[in-house]
């Protein structure tokens, strides 16, 4: 997630609202996180600032979280020293990943004093801390001893002093200071942004490379035009001077992120108007998302463990078709031998006939000579009606096999695009029908099915459209919802959602059935593919076969689409 410094720089820019504001209530509800409610401009402001190592931050919230009945210490260290407190001033220090809000308060002897509230948003090292006015840390969210940072341990009464680095303040960079932090490191041109300058990101240091029409992966000594380069870095810090920002949650590379920024790179943006509402919509469902991979990790490892044993089936039914595909001559041996038993002498170890089955081609047979040559004859028809018993047999499990294996893949498929509990419950119940794991018949999973259902999407020219999130729900908008004259979509041999276009009665544009094919190839396996085939058709062509697994059907008198899938 990119965290950087133009983003503490929207947020900064954000909050200063409440200078001037008073801070009312001080709460922790977690063991990493604060709340302060703040008094400011006539209106009553909630503000989060957590620690948590992969979700740092500090924004305006609408949540409301229920506080332990013993207030934790670093709580009472805040209330003490910054109750009733009027905020004097909001600051970014250096473009750093900090914030630092400075507080006009009483001290225990009724004197106002200044305390300052420094919010160190880096990672795993994020921190939040109370400092004087003396530059002492009266205490933090997170005590880091001497013994885990030597040169800058943060504990009550230690003197605070901001994270040690030799980066440069992206806001107040010369040319010529520019060109000197570039050259100082012979290393990529993107690697050298992020690794020369305060709060540069990866992603940022790509987006400034993509604008200048310079390859990141291009050596700082190998780069030609590097006034190029500083005017695009030059642009894009004015802006962000200038408080000019695009807060966004954007996809790229099969995830989401957010920015500050608009990164061109990117597949699809969702612009909020503040950096607080797009916080709070990122991490709502981030943590969503993860909330129901949690619950979802035993049903994985369960199909994971049945569709590996398939596989490890599917190759060893792959061996032994090998080995019996020369099944039919051990029969023409048998044949053969029979035919000419009274040329065979007793004794010998092989048998030189004339094959009459390949033009009398010689053909050589060995032979037990233990054994009589009928003895002989009746061994390889023998071992001839073993291999096509087991050949007939083999047919069969390869096909409920291979049905099998292709759903579970399915299965897997439809737990990419879970979205709630209920959807886990479908899937659940649904592997139990197939006896997969054991049934559960609770009231509280019957409601949770009742409550889930496919995604609905529309086209960009008004067309709606439906994906199954998994196998029931396949079925069900295929077989069910599905009118004769809409239209059927599913990635060609390729495990996936079925997809439905509802025509309502028209003809179905280009752009819709593009878009619809999109859909299909996105929910399936092949979502990080190019030019994935996808065929549709008129729903009236589309059946299930009696006692298919759910998901499964067959069809005739489609069509193919060529489609590179993108988030819908």
């Amino acid at each position: 997630m990119p965290m950087d410094g133009v983003m503490i720089a929207s947020v900064t820019n954000e909050i200063s609202k409440l200078i001037g504001g008073r801070i009312d209530k001080i709460t922790q509800p977690e063991k990493d996180e604060i709340i302060l409610m703040i008094r400011a401009g006539g209106a009553n402001h909630k503000v989060l600032i957590t620690s948590q190592a992969n979700a740092p931050r500090i924004n305006f919230t609408t949540q409301s979280k229920v506080s332990p009945l013993t207030a934790p210490m670093f709580c009472m260290v805040l209330r003490k020293h910054i109750s009733a407190g009027r905020i004097l001033a909001i600051r970014q220090p250096d473009f750093e990943r900090i914030v630092e809000v400075d507080i006009e308060a009483l001290d225990e002897m009724g004197d106002r004093g200044i305390k300052t509230l420094v919010v160190e948003i880096m990672g795993k090292h994020s921190n939040i801390m109370l400092v004087d006015g003396n530059g002492k840390v009266l205490d933090a969210i997170k005590h880091v001893p001497p013994s885990v940072s030597a040169a800058r341990p943060i504990l009550p009464g230690a003197v605070y002093s901001r994270p040690p680095g030799n980066k440069l303040n992206p806001l107040t960079v010369s040319f010529d200071d520019f060109i000197k932090k570039l050259t100082g490191n012979n290393v990529e041109i993107q690697k050298a942004l992020y690794l020369g300058f305060n709060g540069v990101s990866p992603i940022l240091a790509n987006e400034i490379c993509f604008l200048s029409n310079i390859s990141p992966e291009i050596l700082v000594n190998d780069l030609e035009n590097k006034t190029k380069l500083f005017e695009t870095f030059e642009c894009i810090f004015k802006n962000i001077l200038e408080n000019k920002f695009e807060n966004n949650i954007f996809s790229l590379k099969e995830s989401f992120d957010i920015s500050a920024i608009k990164i061109s790179v990117s597949e699809n943006n969702k612009s909020f108007e503040s950096p607080s509402n797009m916080f709070e919509a990122f991490y709502t469902k981030r943590d969503e998302v993860f909330r129901v991979r949690q619950k979802t990790v035993d049903l994985r490892k369960l199909v994971t463990t049945h569709e590996e044993r398939a596989r490890k089936k599917a190759i060893a039914f792959t061996k032994t078709m090998e080995d019996i595909k020369d099944r039919d001559d051990l029969r023409i041996k048998g044949e053969l031998l029979t035919s000419y038993l009274y040329m065979v002498k007793s004794g010998e170890d092989k048998f030189i006939a004339e094959n009459f089955y390949d033009e009398n081609k010689p053909i050589t047979i060995k032979i037990d000579p233990a054994l009589s040559p009928t003895e002989n004859a009746q061994k390889y028809f023998k071992k001839y009606n073993k291999q096509k018993r087991t050949f007939v047999a083999l047919q069969d499990q390869i096909t409920k096999n291979q049905e099998e294996l292709a759903y579970l893949e399915s299965v897997l498929i439809s737990m990419e695009t879970i979205t709630d509990e209920a959807d886990i419950a479908e899937i659940r119940h649904e592997l139990a029908e197939q006896g997969f794991v054991k049934r559960k018949t609770s009231v509280k999973n019957k409601k949770a099915q009742k409550s889930s259902g496919p995604q609905k999407y529309l086209t960009s020219d008004g067309f709606e459209m439906y994906v199954g999130k998994n196998n029931t729900q396949n079925d069900y908008l295929t077989l069910r919802q599905a009118r004769a004259n809409d239209l059927w979509f599913h990635t060609k041999d390729i495990p996936g959602s079925h997809v439905i276009l509802m025509t309502a009665g028209k003809e179905p544009t280009k752009t819709a059935i593009l878009e619809a094919a999109n859909l299909a190839a996105y929910h399936s396996k092949a979502k990080t593919s190019s030019q994935v085939p996808v065929d549709y058709v008129t729903k009236k062509n589309v059946r299930k076969p009696n006692g298919a697994k759910p998901g499964f059907v067959i069809y005739d008198n489609h069509n193919t689409v060529y489609v590179t899938p993108t988030a819908p």
